[in-house]
């Protein structure tokens, strides 16, 4: 029987079944033994189940078509906090705390790299000055052929259309602490009650609401994959040659580079340079662009 892993905790997993029967579930024997750290079972996994006598059994883990991993800054630790997600609702707030492109891009180029379709979603577009912000933000994500969601958990605006996008398949919200992501989850089902963190008054960022990762099922019939906070996202473990095809603006120039194994850095007669000098490359995507090469290059080099 197969069934997908919706919390895991102390050595048991709570397992929905296809028949949206939900239970409590061990390792076989032989898994245990050979699973490395690496290899752990998270939520969204795919399982194979056998009922004993005394409970359930996971026999096996099948294949993951997606993993949204989480890499840890100057180093090559990673953690996989949850496989087989549909999509990735990348939040930032238009104000308090203030986005700015370059977490934009970080977030975004966390969703490509984990082989997961990344939207936008811009919270608190009914505070002062928020327009400032989330317009700019909007027209250029909306140019390079994101989807863009300008919403308010408070003011309820833009939160049906976010809700439709839920509604099917497992989903996950991905920003950072104080952004209102629980807060957007309780405004589409208030069955929810997720706690929410008001922001830190000394630095102006919030706090973290979600300890352990889990799936929650909404009301709509869909599913989200509830995950700490992502305060800081590295690139460490992506390899240096495979970010252009991170950035969905590049893949058109990727093959006018006169080198093979083109960086885009400083080859001479390289298509996505050109492409940034013709403004059909927003200069600040290849900025981003340059800053996770750089970390991404700084690992590699390590071996």
């Amino acid at each position: 029987m197969i069934g997908v892993v919706d919390q895991t905790g102390g050595g048991s997993y709570r397992v929905r079944l296809e028949d949206g029967l939900v239970v409590e579930a061990s390792l076989r024997g032989r898994l245990k033994l050979g699973g490395a750290k690496k290899d752990r079972i998270v939520i969204g996994d795919r399982v194979s189940l056998e009922q004993l006598d005394d409970g359930w059994a996971i026999e096996r883990v099948e294949q993951r078509t997606s993993e949204l991993v989480k890499w840890s800054r100057g180093k090559r630790v990673h953690r996989v906090l949850a496989a087989n997600l549909d999509r990735a609702f990348m939040v930032v707030a238009a104000k308090d705390p203030q986005a700015n492109p370059e977490l934009v891009d970080r977030l975004l180029l966390l969703g490509e790299s984990s082989r997961i379709k990344p939207t936008l979603v811009i919270n608190k577009i009914d505070l002062p000055g928020a327009g400032e912000v989330a317009e700019p933000l909007k027209n250029l994500y909306q140019s390079i052929g994101y989807l863009v969601l300008p919403v308010s958990a408070i003011a309820e605006v833009g939160v049906g259309r976010l809700e439709e996008e839920l509604c099917s398949g497992i989903s996950t919200l991905i920003g950072p602490s104080g952004v209102g992501k629980s807060s957007l989850l309780n405004a589409i089902d208030p069955k929810l009650e997720l706690r929410t963190g008001e922001l830190s008054r000394k630095g102006g960022t919030g706090r973290h609401t979600t300890v352990n990762a889990r799936i929650i099922s909404l009301s709509c019939g869909g599913f989200v994959a509830d995950t700490p906070g992502f305060g800081d996202i590295a690139f460490a473990g992506i390899p240096p040659s495979e970010l252009g095809h991170c950035f969905p603006e590049f893949r058109d120039h990727l093959a006018l580079c006169r080198f093979r194994g083109c960086s885009h850095v400083s080859e001479p007669d390289c298509g996505v340079q050109a492409a940034v000098e013709k403004g059909v490359i927003p200069t600040t995507r290849f900025r981003s662009y340059l800053k996770a090469h750089s970390e991404a290059a700084d690992l590699s080099s390590y071996g």
